[in-house]
Protein backbone atom coordinates (compact mmCIF):
# COMPACT_ATOMS: atom_id res chain seq x y z
CA UNK A 1 0.00 0.00 0.00
CA UNK A 2 2.87 2.34 0.84
CA UNK A 3 4.30 1.84 -2.75
CA UNK A 4 0.90 2.69 -4.67
CA UNK A 5 0.57 5.95 -2.23
CA UNK A 6 4.69 6.70 -3.13
CA UNK A 7 3.80 5.85 -6.72
CA UNK A 8 0.77 8.32 -6.94
CA UNK A 9 2.24 11.29 -4.94
CA UNK A 10 5.78 10.62 -7.84
CA UNK A 11 3.06 11.08 -11.06
CA UNK A 12 1.39 13.94 -9.73
CA UNK A 13 4.69 15.84 -9.17
CA UNK A 14 6.29 14.30 -12.63
CA UNK A 15 3.24 15.14 -15.02
CA UNK A 16 3.87 18.12 -17.49
CA UNK A 17 1.13 20.97 -17.51
CA UNK A 18 -0.81 21.46 -20.31
CA UNK A 19 -0.34 24.99 -21.90
CA UNK A 20 -3.92 26.27 -20.96
CA UNK A 21 -3.15 25.84 -17.70
CA UNK A 22 0.08 28.18 -17.55
CA UNK A 23 -0.81 31.63 -16.50
CA UNK A 24 0.85 35.03 -18.53
CA UNK A 25 4.38 35.89 -17.02
CA UNK A 26 3.79 39.93 -16.78
CA UNK A 27 5.63 41.52 -19.59
CA UNK A 28 5.37 45.34 -19.28
CA UNK A 29 3.87 46.87 -22.43
CA UNK A 30 6.15 50.04 -21.99
CA UNK A 31 8.74 48.02 -23.86
CA UNK A 32 7.07 48.17 -27.11
CA UNK A 33 6.02 51.90 -26.88
CA UNK A 34 9.12 53.09 -29.82
CA UNK A 35 7.77 50.45 -31.78
CA UNK A 36 5.14 51.48 -35.11
CA UNK A 37 2.01 49.60 -35.97
CA UNK A 38 3.52 47.48 -38.32
CA UNK A 39 6.57 46.83 -35.99
CA UNK A 40 4.24 45.29 -32.92
CA UNK A 41 2.22 43.21 -35.89
CA UNK A 42 5.50 41.77 -36.74
CA UNK A 43 6.10 40.86 -33.31
CA UNK A 44 2.77 39.78 -32.36
CA UNK A 45 3.29 37.37 -34.99
CA UNK A 46 6.54 35.96 -34.03
CA UNK A 47 5.18 35.81 -30.38
CA UNK A 48 2.06 34.17 -31.89
CA UNK A 49 4.44 31.80 -33.77
CA UNK A 50 6.83 30.59 -30.81
CA UNK A 51 3.90 30.25 -27.96
CA UNK A 52 2.14 28.11 -30.33
CA UNK A 53 4.97 25.76 -30.85
CA UNK A 54 5.57 25.49 -27.46
CA UNK A 55 2.10 25.29 -26.73
CA UNK A 56 2.14 22.04 -28.61
CA UNK A 57 4.90 20.63 -27.18
CA UNK A 58 3.73 20.71 -23.71
CA UNK A 59 0.28 19.18 -24.94
CA UNK A 60 1.37 16.79 -26.59
CA UNK A 61 4.20 15.73 -23.11
CA UNK A 62 0.88 16.21 -20.95
CA UNK A 63 -1.18 13.92 -23.17
CA UNK A 64 2.14 11.57 -23.46
CA UNK A 65 2.18 12.04 -19.43
CA UNK A 66 -1.14 10.65 -18.91
CA UNK A 67 -0.71 7.89 -20.98
CA UNK A 68 2.59 6.68 -19.26
CA UNK A 69 1.37 7.17 -15.70
CA UNK A 70 -1.35 4.23 -16.43
CA UNK A 71 1.43 1.76 -18.05
CA UNK A 72 3.44 3.02 -15.06
CA UNK A 73 1.81 0.94 -12.68
CA UNK A 74 2.95 -2.23 -14.65
CA UNK A 75 6.50 -0.83 -15.92
CA UNK A 76 7.63 1.70 -13.17
CA UNK A 77 10.79 2.94 -15.10
CA UNK A 78 8.39 4.97 -17.35
CA UNK A 79 8.52 7.32 -14.95
CA UNK A 80 11.95 8.92 -16.30
CA UNK A 81 10.51 9.15 -19.29
CA UNK A 82 7.17 11.73 -17.87
CA UNK A 83 7.49 15.64 -18.50
CA UNK A 84 7.82 18.38 -20.88
CA UNK A 85 10.66 20.68 -18.95
CA UNK A 86 9.86 23.73 -16.78
CA UNK A 87 11.75 25.75 -19.38
CA UNK A 88 8.92 25.18 -21.72
CA UNK A 89 6.87 25.99 -18.97
CA UNK A 90 8.43 29.33 -18.18
CA UNK A 91 9.13 30.07 -21.70
CA UNK A 92 5.20 29.86 -22.57
CA UNK A 93 4.64 31.67 -19.53
CA UNK A 94 7.03 34.45 -20.71
CA UNK A 95 5.42 34.25 -24.52
CA UNK A 96 2.05 35.25 -23.38
CA UNK A 97 2.78 37.43 -21.28
CA UNK A 98 4.60 38.91 -24.44
CA UNK A 99 1.47 38.99 -26.44
CA UNK A 100 -0.49 40.37 -23.61
CA UNK A 101 2.14 43.21 -23.84
CA UNK A 102 2.34 43.92 -27.47
CA UNK A 103 -1.44 43.50 -27.75
CA UNK A 104 -2.04 46.10 -25.09
CA UNK A 105 0.89 48.40 -27.11
CA UNK A 106 -0.69 48.15 -30.24
CA UNK A 107 -4.26 49.43 -28.75
CA UNK A 108 -2.62 52.31 -26.89
CA UNK A 109 -0.96 53.33 -30.14
CA UNK A 110 -4.55 52.48 -31.79
CA UNK A 111 -3.27 50.37 -34.26
CA UNK A 112 -5.56 49.13 -36.54
CA UNK A 113 -4.20 45.42 -36.64
CA UNK A 114 -4.28 45.57 -32.76
CA UNK A 115 -7.77 47.23 -32.81
CA UNK A 116 -9.48 43.75 -34.56
CA UNK A 117 -10.90 40.90 -31.58
CA UNK A 118 -7.06 38.98 -31.20
CA UNK A 119 -6.97 35.00 -31.31
CA UNK A 120 -6.03 33.67 -27.56
CA UNK A 121 -3.03 31.73 -27.49
CA UNK A 122 -5.10 28.83 -25.67
CA UNK A 123 -7.30 26.75 -27.18
CA UNK A 124 -10.54 28.24 -25.07
CA UNK A 125 -13.50 29.37 -27.35
CA UNK A 126 -14.60 32.67 -27.55
CA UNK A 127 -18.28 33.33 -26.75
CA UNK A 128 -19.86 34.48 -29.65
CA UNK A 129 -21.18 37.90 -29.86
CA UNK A 130 -24.95 38.72 -30.63
CA UNK A 131 -25.23 40.94 -33.08
CA UNK A 132 -29.20 42.80 -34.23
CA UNK A 133 -30.46 42.17 -37.25
CA UNK A 134 -33.46 44.65 -36.83
CA UNK A 135 -32.42 48.74 -37.70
Amino acid sequence: MKRLVCLATILAAGCSTASKDIASLYVSPMQYEPYSCEQLAAENARVESRARQVAGRLDEAAQNDKALAVSAIVFWPTLFALGGTKQQEAEYARLKGEHDAVQQAGIQKRCPQMLAPSQQLTSTPQPAVATSASQ
